[in-house]
């Protein structure tokens, strides 16, 4: 490999790490764990160097600095991809775990993530952990790498898709992602709501018992059956969530 060849190389292993680091650095379920940035962006680098050298058309010539620049900038865009539809996936999860925590009466109960230092919802946080467990669990992880080397393919290194295009989709995949979380978390939100009836029901007739009290400990007990009764149906849930998000990766790529 000569002087210029060698240059080539390192360039589109440096625009291919842009459009690959991203997911890793900012996206679920990667942030859940705690991780330093650099390792995390050396993995991506690594990464992207065994799909260049396992492709070889994959390497562009980069003219200046100036073409670098932009190239670049178009590969961060295409990385910005699965880090919009996974935070999307598991912002769902953790806007039905938030509404879940205001029903039980946990509105100011947030738990500080280690991994990302922010509050975060408790039954959100659970659901992010399951979803994140289910995620690996049927290899998406590795799902993610196809998609990353399909890539090369459809875009190549330097190419751009149209956004414009894009945006009715990611509408529709935000959608289906919100409608699937309220399925995830509807079960113990109806059980909630048929306590808060009971509970309201209850003050009109015994004025003398301590009504919100007595509330807040019959929802909690009721909020733990419910989500242990209804997991096995939140994690096919989130499994079809988890199926969306590549759906929907596809779909934007092309």
């Amino acid at each position: 490999m000569d002087q210029n060849q060698l240059s080539a190389w390192v360039a589109s292993v440096m625009l291919l790490s842009l459009r690959i680091g991203p997911v890793f650095v900012f996206a679920p379920p990667f942030t859940l764990t705690r991780a330093p940035r650099i390792v995390l962006a050396l993995f991506a680098v690594g990464l992207a160097a065994a799909l260049v050298s396992g492709r070889p058309g994959a390497i562009v010539t980069v003219g200046g600095n100036g073409d670098l620049a932009l190239l670049g900038a178009r590969e961060a865009l295409l990385g910005g991809l699965p880090v919009l539809t996974l935070n999307l996936m598991f912002g769902a999860l953790y806007w039905a775990g938030r509404t879940i925590d205001i029903q039980a009466g946990f509105g100011l109960a947030l738990l500080i993530d280690p991994a990302t230092r922010n509050q975060t919802p408790l039954i959100g946080t659970l659901f992010a952990y399951l979803a994140g467990a289910i995620f690996f669990a049927v290899g998406g992880h590795h799902e993610l790498l196809r998609y990353f080397a399909a890539s090369l393919d459809i875009v190549p290194l330097g190419g751009t898709v149209d956004l414009a295009s894009s945006a009715e989709t990611v509408a529709r995949y935000a959608a289906l992602q919100f409608a699937t979380a309220i399925g995830v978390g509807g079960g113990v939100i109806l059980v909630l709501m048929i306590a808060d009836m009971g509970v309201a029901i209850l003050s009109r007739t015994v004025p003398q018992l301590n009504a919100l009290l007595l509330g807040v400990q019959v929802k909690t007990l009721l909020m733990l059956v419910a989500l242990a009764a209804s997991l096995p149906v939140a994690q096919m849930l989130m499994l079809r969530m988890v199926s969306a998000n590549f759906t929907a990766l596809a779909a934007l790529g092309s």
